[in-house]
């Protein structure tokens, strides 16, 4: 029997890219059995989007697009909201600006087939329309290894690999919901606190395979700039800073 996989999107005032991302996962071969769209109260066209989408019926007969709406903002609570409501035997929380390629479901069903991994996700290429910074790039993929390395080395030995949500991060929904989800008081870094409880089932793995994301927060700051926040946002909270303290310094950019 196929693997099911439920795709979780959370969003907040992402017009300018759920469309594309919607119709990129509509051309998934073999095709998703669902993607769960959550959002979080969104003030653009980001809900008449995903009905658009819906109602256009590009999807595969066999992939379910829902579109669920809560009061709960914040990323966290948002992909919790859509895994409790999602049925597939594997769950993959994709961020509403990132691209993927069409094998992902055969990807991440050939990943977690090896017992010993409990979660993976893909090396992330940060781009724009006229440029792609491989820098910044290189330096994520580098993180993934050096972050766990230096801060958790008996788990990084133990196949702790620290992942972000841009890397397209996925898991069995057993283990998800064994290790509690995604921690609901963080509003930033529960990606990486969700791989420091998924490597008490397994390793964490970086596929060797390409996502794109958007280079918004780059474009924003600068590359300098940019490169300075997500180090020192990564070392403080490898050192137990709260993430609270720390959301100051990542403003939400659209």
């Amino acid at each position: 029997m196929q693997t099911r996989v439920s795709i979780v999107i959370p969003t907040l005032n992402e017009a300018s890219s759920l469309e594309r991302t919607l119709r990129h996962l509509a051309l998934l071969h073999p095709p998703a059995a669902e993607i769960i769209v959550v959002d979080g109260g969104s003030e653009d066209g980001t809900v008449a989007i995903a009905e658009a989408v819906t109602a256009s019926g590009c999807m595969p007969p066999s992939t379910q697009l829902r579109l669920l709406e809560t009061e709960q903002r914040g990323r966290s609570l948002q992909m919790n909201f859509g895994a409790e409501a999602a049925t597939g035997d594997i769950l993959c929380f994709l961020h509403a600006d990132t691209w993927v390629p069409d094998d992902l479901v055969e990807v991440m069903s050939h990943t977690l087939s090896d017992a010993q991994i409990a979660c993976g996700g893909f090396v992330c290429l940060l781009a724009g329309p006229q440029t792609t910074r491989w820098g910044i790039s290189l330096h994520h993929y580098l993180k993934t290894y050096y972050a766990p390395l230096l801060f958790r080395p008996r788990l990084f030995f133990k196949g702790l690999r620290l992942l972000f949500g841009d890397q397209v991060m996925f898991c069995r929904r057993q283990d998800f919901w064994e290790c509690g989800g995604f921690d609901p008081a963080l509003p930033i870094m529960e990606d990486g606190d969700l791989c420091l409880k998924l490597v008490q089932k397994g390793r964490i793995c970086m596929v060797n395979r390409v996502v794109q994301t958007s280079d918004r927060r780059v474009a924003h700051w600068g590359s300098l700039k940019a490169t300075a926040i997500y180090s020192y946002i990564g070392f403080l909270w490898g050192l137990g800073v709260s993430a609270t303290y720390l959301k100051k310094f990542y403003a939400d950019i659209r």
